[in-house]
């Protein structure tokens, strides 16, 4: 199984809204960037996804998991994205600031710190495993 990480301005769509849709999840749209749109492509139902309140408090907060793979996303004119569906799983009892990220010496290779604008980015098994503890899930 594959980790992720996805991203939101918690003023456009935030952990609480997200949790708000339930077990159907909701859609995962608005990636514009050819690398985060083939990240969206490789995401398999189950998989799951640190999620990441970004600009607005650099923290992830919760867990999500994909309910649906890819297909086209309906926000894009052009038809050259896509979008997953997402379902809320777990908030995090402590949630880990990028601060925390950036301070530990285990998760400087991580992708959050080296493609820092890359709203979905791939999480290694042991950078998943380490934001788990530090999240208290």
């Amino acid at each position: 199984m594959a980790y992720w990480l996805v991203k939101s301005e918690p003023s456009v769509w935030s952990w609480d809204q997200q949790v708000a849709k339930g077990a159907k999840g909701e859609a995962w749209t608005g990636v514009r960037n050819h690398t985060a749109k083939l990240n969206l492509m490789k995401m398999k139902t189950g998989e799951q996804a640190f999620f990441y309140h970004s600009n607005e408090g650099k923290e992830i907060v919760g867990i999500v998991k994909v309910v649906r793979e890819h297909y086209p996303d309906a926000s894009d004119e052009t038809g050259k994205f896509v979008c997953v569906d997402v379902a809320a799983f777990k908030r995090l009892k402590t949630p880990v600031t990028l601060l925390a990220v950036k301070k530990d010496k285990r998760l400087a290779e991580m992708a959050l710190l080296k493609q820092s604008r890359l709203s979905v980015q791939p999480v290694t098994a042991a950078e998943w495993t380490i934001i788990c503890d530090m999240g208290g899930v």
